[in-house]
């Protein structure tokens, strides 16, 4: 048997971009490397394809005993399956050069079931693609496939006392969307092989396609001396819309002809002036009662809930930082982590309504965000109910004056973000130096060190995880201060 030239996921590659599978086939070097908030995506469905595998117990795994052996792993499988063995994961199939990993394969009746694992909680065009090809090459193989099914999480699932898989997962066959796409399987994959053997690497200019369905890992090559283009940072488009203007061939600000169908921020940033509207400001401020609680939670989402009452992805808080601010100046600091290995959703909500006085506005930024936390809180402890309420009508949204755009300074390019209003307003302060230094990166460092024995590595990611939330909150006190400074001066 010759060695495979496509996979499943090469194949998708190439449905979305003939270059980016030349480049990884040929120059793999060149590839981006893996950020580790991606590789923690990776992890995760890694994890929760191992779950699913209880579903049908009993199986014998064909993963092959050292990387690249792929032909191993297809000939344990079919001898399996000669030998009556009725569920076997990673299934392994080749037809026409093309390789496939199958999750699980299951034979119930005589018959054989196909399932294919998801991480998500609802089933893509992409993921249908997906099932195609390897019901295409299953078949193609000589094995009758009765039926293919993805299986996914159930969003809705909330668990009790301990986790009901057949509750947990969503099992939806597929195979009548598959059949559709069958008849033109065998013509894209014969253009692709031919592609992956060409001499040269094929023309395709930068676009939409770089980020979809997946953002492709061979940017740093493709969008060399591109990537800076003034267009790039117009906010508000999202990525696939900056896209869109630059294959019209707008690069600059200068180069956009009519900006009516522009938002009003985007007006802003593009005109490139700075924006003070004091009035406003003045009006933003007077809703504020002293003290001020400068607010800012870290919260962590588990594909699998840990804890009774969760859904899958559902944000779970772990860490807050509080800054308080009297009328006097005084400012005071006080923060919380829950403690490893434990629910920290109620020690949280404890410590949290201590800390927090009755009186006096609490000020965040993005105040959706901390107001679903804390109606979270009391849906989970009722009794805090009344508390939660209360300190949900005390909020403040810091961010306000940024996204109305009544003060804003180039710098910032069209963004409120707080990452983009920090250093405009306040160089001396910067997220740049810490070893974590934003929420993706706090999450996935807190849930590993729920695993970790190393006390000095736990210490030192403590630690981080602390400087990394009182900057927050330090930022949204100094970033308070700049608009009461600027209200003042004539």
């Amino acid at each position: 048997m010759e060695k495979h030239v496509l996979s499943k996921s090469t194949f998708i590659r190439g449905l979305q971009c003939f270059k980016s599978l030349y480049l990884y086939k040929n120059y793999y070097h060149l590839k981006d490397p893996v950020s580790p908030e991606l590789q923690a995506v990776f992890n995760r469905g890694h994890k929760v394809g191992a779950l699913a595998q209880q579903l049908f117990p009993g199986g014998i795994d064909c993963t092959p005993t050292k990387r690249y052996r792929y032909i191993e792993s297809v000939e344990k499988t079919q001898e399996l399956i000669n030998n009556g063995q009725e569920v076997i994961y990673e299934a392994t199939f080749q037809v026409e050069r093309v390789l496939i990993m199958l999750d699980i394969l299951v034979k119930r009746g005589g018959k054989w079931f196909a399932y294919e694992v998801k991480s998500s909680t609802k089933i893509s065009d992409t993921y249908i693609t997906d099932a195609a090809i390897q019901y295409y090459v299953i078949t193609n193989a000589g094995l009758k496939l009765e039926d293919i099914s993805i299986v996914h999480i159930d969003n809705q699932y909330i668990l009790k006392e301990k986790l009901k898989l057949d509750q947990y997962f969503k099992t939806i066959s597929v195979k009548d969307r598959i059949l559709e796409i069958q008849p033109r399987l065998h013509k894209q994959v014969n253009e692709m092989k031919s592609v992956i053997f060409e001499r040269d690497i094929p023309i395709k200019e930068i676009g939409k396609h770089c980020f979809s369905p997946y953002q492709c890992d061979y940017l740093g090559y493709c969008w060399k001396g591109k990537k800076d283009a003034e267009i790039f940072t117009l906010a508000g488009l999202g990525k696939e819309g900056q896209v869109d203007l630059f294959e019209k061939g707008i690069e600059k600000f200068s180069d956009i002809s009519s900006v009516e169908k522009l938002s009003k921020s985007q007006k802003i940033q593009i005109k490139g002036e700075p924006v003070l509207k004091k009035d406003n400001i003045q009006k933003f401020l007077m809703q504020l009662e002293f003290p001020l609680w400068f607010l800012d939670f870290e919260t962590v989402q588990n594909a699998v809930p840990k804890y009774e009452g969760v859904k899958p992805y559902q944000q779970i808080p772990f860490q807050f930082s509080l800054h308080r601010l009297e009328e006097n100046g005084t400012l005071s600091h006080s923060e919380f982590l829950a403690e490893l290995g434990i629910d920290p959703r109620e020690s949280f909500t404890k410590s949290l309504f201590e800390m927090v006085g009755k009186k006096g506005s609490v000020v965040v930024y993005n105040a959706t965000f901390e107001k679903m936390i804390i109606k979270q809180l009391f849906e989970w402890f009722p009794d805090k109910k009344e508390e939660a309420q209360h300190m949900i009508k005390r909020v403040i949204d810091l961010m306000k004056p940024f996204q109305k755009k009544d003060y804003y300074l180039p710098e910032m390019q069209g963004s409120h973000s707080i990452k983009a209003v920090l250093p405009a307003l306040c160089k001396e302060l910067s997220y740049e130096n810490l070893a974590i230094n934003n929420g993706q990166i706090a999450a996935m460092t807190y849930n590993e060190l729920q695993t970790s024995s190393d006390m000095f590595r736990i210490e030192e990611v403590k630690q981080n995880l602390l400087e990394y939330c009182k900057l927050d909150t330090l930022a949204m006190v100094k970033i308070y201060e700049k608009l009461i400074e600027i209200t003042q001066n004539r």
